[in-house]
C-alpha cells in the first residue's frame, strides 16, 4: 500500500521540476517566446488573484468583465514591453487602466462594487506588472564601446536562483536547527533560522554563478561581486514575497489559488516568490550592471 504523503511529495517534486523547465526553457529563448510565455503565466496569475480575492462574485458564472478587460490590458502591456514602447506610455496605459475599470464601475452602478475595482487593479499589479520585470531584465543590454553586452540574459537568471534554488538551503537549515518561528500563525512550518539559511544560501548560489561566467568568460571580472548581492536580495525580496500570498490566501480563507500545478497549486503558488524577486533584480541589475 503506497504512502500518501511520499506520493505527494514526487508528485510536488515533478511538476516543480517541470514547471522549472518550461520556465528556463520560455527565459532561454528570449524574445517573442519570453515575451508570450510570461504574458501566458501572467494571465493565468491575473485570473486566479481575481477568484481568490473576491472579484469574481459568483464563480459559477465564469470570468467576469472586470477579468476580460484585465487579460486584454495584460496583453497589451506585455507587446507595449517587447516592443520596447518608451516608459512614458507604458505608464500611461497602466495609468488608463483605472480609468478603464472605473468608466466600468459607473456605466453599470449598481451592477459592480467598488471593491472589484479595487482589486482587480491590484490583482494587475500584483502578479502581471511585478512579472514583466522578469522581461525586461531578459531584454536589458548595455553598450561597453566594443559592442553590446546583453548583461539582462546573464541577470535574469538570478531571479529564479534566488527565488527557487535557494529554497534547498532554506529548508534543510530550518529542519536541521530552525526554532525561532518567523510568523506563527501565518506560516508555522517556517523559522528564522531557515530564513537567515535560505538568504545565505542564495549569496553562495549567487557567487558560484558568477564564478562559473566569470570562468566561461561570459562576464567581465569586475561585475563578479554583484552576483552575491543579487542572490541576498533576490532572496530577502522572495521571501517577502512567498509570506505576502500566504498572508492573502489566510485573509480571503483559501488554500490555493489555483490547481493547475499538481501538488504546488496555481501559478500564484508557484510564483509568488518570484513576484517580489523580479522587480528587485532588474533594479539592482540596472544600478550595478547596466553601466
Amino acid at each position: 500500500m503506497s504512502d500518501p504523503k511520499a506520493s505527494n511529495m514526487l508528485t510536488r517534486i515533478i511538476s516543480g521540476v517541470a514547471v522549472t523547465a518550461i520556465m528556463l526553457g520560455i527565459v532561454w529563448f528570449g524574445g517573442a517566446v519570453t515575451a508570450i510565455g510570461l504574458a501566458v503565466i501572467s494571465c493565468i496569475a491575473y485570473s486566479e488573484m481575481i477568484s481568490a480575492t473576491g472579484v469574481r462574485m459568483d464563480k459559477a458564472t465564469g470570468p467576469c468583465i472586470f477579468e476580460f478587460v484585465g487579460t486584454v490590458v495584460i496583453i497589451l502591456y506585455y507587446a507595449m514591453i517587447f516592443f520596447e514602447v518608451h516608459t512614458t506610455y507604458v505608464m500611461l496605459m497602466v495609468v488608463l487602466y483605472v480609468v478603464v475599470l472605473m468608466l466600468i464601475f459607473v456605466f453599470t452602478f449598481p451592477a459592480y462594487r467598488a471593491s472589484q475595482v479595487m482589486r482587480s487593479y491590484f490583482s494587475f499589479v500584483y502578479a502581471p506588472v511585478m512579472l514583466s520585470f522578469v522581461l525586461m531584465t531578459r531584454q536589458l543590454s548595455v553598450n561597453q564601446g566594443e559592442g553590446i553586452y546583453n548583461v539582462g540574459f546573464f541577470a535574469v537568471w538570478m531571479t529564479f536562483i534566488s527565488a527557487w534554488g535557494s529554497d534547498t538551503c532554506a529548508y534543510f537549515t530550518g529542519v536541521l536547527i530552525g526554532k525561532h518561528k518567523i510568523t506563527p500563525r501565518l506560516s508555522p512550518k517556517k523559522s528564522v533560522e531557515g530564513c537567515i539559511g535560505g538568504v545565505i544560501g542564495a549569496g553562495l548560489l549567487g557567487l558560484v554563478y558568477g564564478l562559473i561566467l566569470q570562468a566561461l568568460g561570459r562576464i567581465p571580472h569586475e561585475s563578479l561581486w554583484a552576483y552575491p548581492l543579487l542572490g541576498v536580495s533576490g532572496r530577502v525580496g522572495g521571501q517577502i514575497g512567498d509570506l505576502a500570498a500566504s498572508a492573502i490566501k489566510r485573509d480571503f480563507g483559501i488554500k490555493d489559488y489555483g490547481k493547475c500545478i499538481p501538488g504546488h497549486g496555481g501559478i500564484m503558488d508557484r510564483f509568488d516568490s518570484v513576484i517580489f524577486t523580479s522587480p528587485l533584480i532588474y533594479l539592482l541589475t540596472l544600478i550595478v550592471l547596466g553601466k
